[in-house]
């Protein structure tokens, strides 16, 4: 007997060729796995390869002699400009990026000659009339062939050296003021698409200083009484290196009392007890490495980078975290920028340079 709603309606009845669709676990195998993605180099890995790398290169770099220095560190101090122009980017500011790159190297270039031409007159057999850094016009350069001097005038010198030399704030100033005119020069043709003229002036005339001309006075480091000395250089890497190391590990023990909370929170007064501890015990130790330097010369370095070390780290994380950054860069892998590496160098060598130009 037939359903009344069936009436004459075929029949289903499952073929062969519908089985597979309804017994699809029987006739099909389950889809395979992804492969698994190879997996690239860990976090601490990369920053193991790339440090071993980075402290290979400033090794040779710096003991490769003054002119493979010079060109290291001018492309440092080039790169991490960048990286500052970088964050004010960020901030909404439009420095003027090329302009203070080739603006930075000049900067280095005259800082390293004028505190190393010293050296340079003695390696190329110039001929001294007394002058330490700066020396009078008669002084320059004399080539010593015997009895026979030659003079500036003799050499080519024109006004360029001479207010170089004979006039260095002289110097300074008129390249300040070329600069701010090729700035606003610039500002000019790209108005008004280009934000503030005041800020991105000032924004680049503030990178050079803050960065570029920090980093030239690591050159009255490196010369010393007309001498190359790199290990001097070295000597405040490893007291930076000393606050650093102390900092991480007395602050991850013992660190309970925030240091600047609202900029970084995780440094604590314990940690930076910790580092400027150690960083006072390399700069006692480092008598075995630089015994040119007196024992409490080494000890007011120490003490200036134990204080002014960790407020470089703050004043650049205060920066990243006003334009929103967690790192400066990506030059470095697993260690951020150049500018991340170098913050500390940023107040220190003013101080240091400050001192040293005290003491004479």
């Amino acid at each position: 007997m037939r359903r009344p709603g069936n009436a004459g309606a075929p029949r289903y009845v499952p073929t062969l060729s519908t089985i597979p669709y309804v017994l699809p676990s029987l006739t099909s195998s389950a889809p395979a796995a992804p492969e698994a993605e190879p997996k690239g180099p860990s976090n601490l890995r990369l920053r193991v390869i790339w440090g071993a790398l980075a402290a290979a290169l400033l090794f040779g770099c710096t003991f490769g002699g003054p002119i493979s220095f010079g060109l290291f560190f001018a492309a440092v101090q080039a790169v991490m400009l960048k990286e500052f122009y970088r964050i004010m980017r960020a901030s909404g500011y439009k420095p003027a990026f090329w302009i203070g790159i080739v603006a930075s190297v000049l900067v280095f270039a005259w800082v390293h000659f004028t505190v190393g031409y010293e050296y340079y007159a003695k390696y190329f057999g110039w001929l001294q009339a007394g002058w330490t850094i700066y020396p009078p016009l008669s002084a320059l350069p004399q080539i010593n062939d015997g009895d026979t001097i030659l003079l500036p005038s003799q050499l080519g010198i024109g006004f360029y050296q001479s207010l170089l030399f004979a006039h260095p704030l002289a110097f300074w100033a008129s390249l300040v003021a070329l600069l701010s005119v090729g700035l606003l020069i610039r500002e000019i043709v790209l108005w008004p698409n280009n934000g503030q003229p005041i800020t991105n002036v000032g924004g680049t005339i503030a990178g050079l200083c803050y960065v570029s001309l920090s980093m030239s006075l690591l050159n009255s480091l490196a010369f010393t009484k007309g001498m190359f000395a790199p290990r001097h250089v070295f000597l405040l890497i490893f007291l930076i290196w000393a606050a650093d190391t102390g900092a991480y590990f007395a602050g991850k023990n013992f660190g309970k009392h925030k240091l600047a909370p609202s900029i970084s929170p995780g440094k604590t007064w314990e940690g930076w007890a910790g580092g400027a501890l150690l960083t006072l015990a390399v700069g006692w130790a480092a008598g075995y490495f630089v015994p040119d330097v007196p024992l409490g010369h080494r000890l007011v370095a120490a003490g200036v980078v134990a204080v002014f070390g960790p407020l470089g780290d703050l004043a650049e994380s205060m920066l990243k975290r006003s334009a929103g950054v967690k790192d400066s860069g990506t030059f470095l892998p697993g260690h951020g920028g150049l500018l991340d590496r170098f913050d500390a160098f940023l107040l220190v060598l003013p101080v240091l340079a400050l001192l040293q130009a005290l003491a004479g």
